[in-house]
């Protein structure tokens, strides 16, 4: 499994939350305390929207809490919506085109989680991508699928539904020809003007999701776990809800894999 956190509101530097607080996301990398596993170390990466309707995208192999480069970067950059992931493989090579966030056009999108047996489907799987978007998949991994099924099924439009028709799409395969579990997903996602984070499991056991608004920092921040520790007022994200963040606030809907019978 792994850990992310995301930001959108008035510009921060990435390192108030990346690396300065006390339980901030390279702290996480080494010490996760809600995720099966503590150490988060097969790669980060780091995307955030400034000048430019594409986001920036820093992304490398070695672990956060070993990299100076990936704090001379947070140092210095500043932004008002940005994502940032730490890595736990669940079988995929470590590489760098298999570190989140992965990013088509304007979006990108960060996941953890699995998709159940997905090495049994994986060709059945990327022929789910539109040829338009197929130059986009880089890496191996079932996360970068979700996220360019999510884009072959409209998300430039619908960007709520293109993600349950995906997420249906693929646990319909992983029903047929995978192993349990057959969907676990914590994710965040942006077009660089929307803040999106869904929490969804096949099972009972959904990958923690936490948001809370900042009035200091006048922004929201969207996190598998708590920044701070002293800081009681994050709300959790509960299984089969999406977030949506935007300059009109927060809002929670429910959310599940869309016409899942017929998906395949």
């Amino acid at each position: 499994m792994c850990r992310w956190a995301a930001y959108h509101g008035t510009p921060i530097f990435l390192e108030d939350v990346i690396s300065r607080p006390g339980h901030s996301l390279i702290a996480q990398s080494a010490h996760a305390e809600q995720c099966k596993t503590a150490t988060n170390g097969d790669g980060f990466g780091v995307a955030w929207y400034d000048a430019r309707p594409e986001p920036g995208l820093y992304r490398d192999v070695y672990p956060a809490w070993s990299d100076p480069n990936l704090r001379a970067v947070a140092h210095h950059v500043r932004s008002g919506l940005f994502l940032s992931h730490v890595r736990a493989s669940t079988g995929s090579c470590i590489s760098r085109n298999n570190c989140h966030p992965f990013s088509a056009r304007q979006w990108c999108f960060m996941h953890n989680g699995q998709v159940g047996g997905f090495e049994r489907f994986r060709k059945h799987a990327d022929m789910l991508i539109a040829d338009e978007y197929y130059s986009y998949r880089k890496g191996s991994t079932d996360s970068e699928v979700l996220f360019l099924v999510a884009m072959s099924e409209g998300m430039e439009i619908d960007p709520l539904g293109a993600l349950a028709r995906s997420v249906a799409r693929l646990e319909s395969l992983s029903r047929a020809m995978g192993t349990t579990p057959h969907m676990r997903l914590s994710a965040a996602f942006s077009d660089g003007q929307t803040l999106y984070a869904v929490r969804y499991s096949s099972d009972h056991i959904a990958p923690s999701v936490y948001y809370r608004y900042s009035k200091a920092r006048q922004g929201w921040a969207v996190v598998s776990e708590p920044l701070d520790q002293e800081e009681g007022d994050w709300t959790e994200l509960m299984p089969g809800r999406i977030l949506t963040i935007n300059a009109d606030g927060a809002v929670e809907r429910e959310f599940g894999p869309a016409d899942l019978a017929n998906a395949a």
